[in-house]
C-alpha cells in the first residue's frame, strides 16, 4: 500500500470507547504509553493482524513526544560524533515520514553561517557525507553559499565577521499532531486507543506479565472507574516515566528495580519571526560549550534551541532553568543580527528526553549518551522500549515487536507494513500539503480539512488560525478533553504565544462545555500558561 490507505471512522466517543473498553477481556498485545514510541508500535502491530490495546495515562503526546524542536532529521550532531548507524537509520526514516505524512512533515532548508575561514570547508565537507549517507532518500543537495548569498538567503543572520555559509536539508514535523494522527490511524484500523486512562497495576500470572489494571483519569471524583484486561504480551513505551512502569512489574515479583533512564531537558524559547524572517532554518554547529543551537521558523514563529541538562526529577511539566534561557538568549545574540532579550520571549516550553542510562554513568552529563534506542525484556516478560527520536519511531516500532516475538510472547508475525502506509489525513503527492512556515491553518488537516471547515463555527477566528470549529472538531474526533488538549496539541497556540493561549482559554473551555459538557480544567490551564510565558531571571 504505497500512496492510499483504506481508514475506517475510528471511535473517539469517550463514553463509548470506555464501554468497549469494559468488554475488553482479553488482547493480543496492550502498549502503556501513548508517545511516539508507543503510537508507531500500536499502529504497526495492528497493522500485522493483532488485537491491540493502547493505554495512555495523559493526553496522547502529553510529555516529551509534543515538546521536540519540530525537526525530522538524521542528527548532524550524531554525525560528528561518528554515529554513521544512527545517521543512516534516521535519514531513511526521515524520506519514509515525510511520504507517510506530507500534510504535517515537510522538507526544510538550513544553514551553517560561517564566522570562521575553515568552518565553510570544513563543515561542507561533512554535509556531503550526510548527502552520501542519505542516497536516494535525499531532499536536497548540499551547497556552499559565499557572504552575499548567505545574507541573501537568511535574512536577519548577524553579518559582522560572516564569511559565508553551508545549506543542506532536513525535514519539519508538528510532532503534538503527528502523534494524535498515529493514534487516529491506528483505531481506524481497529486498535483500542484511550487517553487520560493510566495503568495502576501490572497482572502476573506464574510469574508472567499476563495484563494490566487501568483506571479512568477522568471519573468523576469519589466514583473511580477501573478494570482489567489480560494480554499475551505488555510493551512499555511511556519515555522518562518507563522506570515508574517497571517498578510496578519487579515489585510484584519482589524484585530491586534499577533505573534504566537518564532524563536530559532540554528548553525552547519562541520569538516573533521578526528575529529571523527566513524560509530557512539556522544551525550553529558549535556554540561555546559545545552544544548544537537552532533556530528554526515553525508556524509564523521562531523556535531557538535547545539545551541538554541532566535532571534527577522527572516532572510532568518541567521547568526551565534560569541559566538555559540565559544559553539560549546569549547564543542567539551571537548569530542573530536582532538579538533577542527575555521580554521577546512568547513561550517557553521544556522536553524531557528518555535517554538510556549506561550501567556506569552516574547522571552528570548526558550529552555524551547514545540517542539510540534500547528495548530490554524483564524475566517476566515485560517489554520496555525508551530512548530514540522522533525521526524512527517507525523503525523503533519494528524492532519492539521483533523482540516481543524473540522473548515469545508473540507468535511470528507477517512483514511490516508501515514504511508504505500513509496516515489519516496524507494527500496524494500532487496535493501534498504547504510548508509549516505559516500561520496555523488547514493544512495539518490534509483531507480532512472540508470536515472541519463544515462544522459551526469555521469563520470564528480564536487567534493563530484556530477557529471555534476547529475546536469542536477536536472534541468530536481528536479524543480532545481538556482546553490543554486543545490549545497545547490540536492547536499549537500555548507553544507559540503563551498570552494569546491564556487569552483564548475562556472561548475554548465554552465551546467544549458545549461539546463534552465540562469546562475543560479552565483553571488548570490558566496555571499552565502562565507558566509557559514566564522565562527565569
Amino acid at each position: 500500500m504505497s500512496q492510499a490507505a483504506e481508514h475506517s471512522p475510528a471511535l473517539t466517543d469517550r463514553t463509548q470507547l470506555l464501554q468497549s473498553l469494559d468488554a475488553l477481556r482479553e488482547v493480543d498485545l496492550i502498549v502503556i504509553g501513548g508517545g511516539a514510541s508507543g503510537l508507531g508500535v500500536a499502529l504497526d502491530a495492528r497493522l500485522r493482524g493483532l488485537s491491540v490495546l493502547l493505554l495512555e495515562s495523559r493526553d496522547f503526546a502529553g510529555g516529551t513526544s509534543s515538546r521536540a524542536t519540530k525537526l525530522v532529521h538524521g542528527g548532524v550532531r550524531y554525525l560528528a560524533q561518528g554515529n554513521i548507524g544512527l545517521v543512516r537509520e534516521a535519514l531513511h526514516e526521515r524520506r519514509a515520514l515525510l511520504n507517510n505524512a506530507p500534510h504535517l512533515a515537510q522538507p526544510l532548508a538550513f544553514i551553517m553561517p560561517a564566522y570562521r575561514p575553515w568552518e565553510v570547508p570544513f563543515y561542507g565537507t561533512g554535509l556531503k557525507i550526510y548527502d552520501a549517507l542519505a542516497g536516494a532518500a535525499s531532499l536536497g543537495r548540499t551547497r556552499w553559499l559565499g557572504r552575499d548569498s548567505t545574507l541573501r538567503e537568511l535574512p536577519g543572520v548577524n553579518s559582522r565577521h560572516l564569511y559565508g555559509g553551508v545549506k543542506y536539508w532536513d525535514g519539519q514535523f508538528d510532532d503534538a499532531r503527528l502523534a494524535l494522527t498515529l493514534a487516529r490511524t491506528a483505531a481506524a484500523q481497529g486498535a483500542l486507543v484511550l487517553n487520560y486512562c493510566p495503568v495502576i497495576d501490572i497482572l502476573h500470572e506464574g510469574g508472567r506479565v499476563c495484563g494490566v489494571r487501568w483506571q479512568d483519569a477522568l471519573a468523576p471524583e469519589g466514583a473511580p472507574r477501573t478494570g482489567q484486561v489480560r494480554a499475551r504480551c505488555v510493551v512499555n513505551a511511556t519515555g522518562v516515566w518507563v522506570d515508574d512502569v517497571r517498578l510496578l512489574d519487579d515489585a510484584a515479583r519482589g524484585q530491586t528495580m534499577h533505573p534504566m533512564v537518564a532524563p536530559s531537558q532540554g528548553v525552547h524559547l519562541v520569538v516573533d519571526r521578526s528575529f529571523l524572517p527566513a524560509d530557512h532554518a539556522l544551525l550553529l554547529p558549535h556554540t561555546r560549550d559545545g552544544r548544537v543551537l537552532f533556530a528554526v521558523p515553525w508556524l509564523g514563529h521562531v523556535i531557538l534551541g535547545t539545551t541538554d541538562t541532566p535532571r534527577d526529577k522527572v516532572e510532568r511539566e518541567p521547568r526551565a532553568l534560569a541559566e538555559e534561557t540565559r544559553f539560549i538568549l546569549n547564543e542567539s545574540a551571537h548569530v542573530l543580527a536582532r538579538a533577542p532579550k527575555a521580554d521577546d520571549v512568547l513561550s517557553v516550553w521544556v522536553g524531557l528526553r528518555p535517554l538510556v542510562r549506561p550501567d556506569d554513568q552516574d547522571g552528570g552529563n548526558t550529552k555524551t549518551i547514545s540517542r539510540e534506542h534500547t528495548v530490554r525484556i524483564s524475566p517476566s516478560g515485560l517489554v520496555t522500549v525508551t530512548g530514540g527520536k522522533w525521526t524512527t519511531y517507525r523503525s523503533m516500532a519494528e524492532d519492539v515487536l521483533s523482540q516481543c516475538v524473540q522473548a515469545g510472547g508473540l507468535d511470528a508475525l507477517p512483514a511490516c507494513r508501515t514504511a508504505r502506509f500513509p496516515l489519516v489525513g496524507a494527500p496524494a503527492p500532487e496535493q501534498a500539503a504547504t510548508r509549516l512556515s505559516v500561520l496555523p491553518g488547514l493544512q495539518g488537516y490534509g483531507t480532512e480539512a472540508p470536515a472541519v471547515q463544515a462544522l459551526p463555527g469555521a469563520d470564528v477566528s480564536l487567534g493563530l488560525g484556530l477557529t471555534e470549529a476547529m475546536v469542536r472538531y477536536a472534541a468530536r474526533h481528536e479524543y480532545a478533553r481538556c482546553v490543554e488538549d486543545v490549545l497545547a496539541r490540536r492547536h499549537r497556540m500555548l507553544f507559540l504565544n503563551a498570552a494569546l493561549a491564556h487569552q483564548a482559554a475562556p472561548a475554548v473551555s465554552s465551546i467544549l462545555q458545549d461539546e463534552i459538557g465540562t469546562d475543560g480544567r479552565l483553571g488548570d490551564f490558566l496555571a499552565l500558561a502562565e507558566q509557559y510565558r514566564c522565562v527565569p531571571d
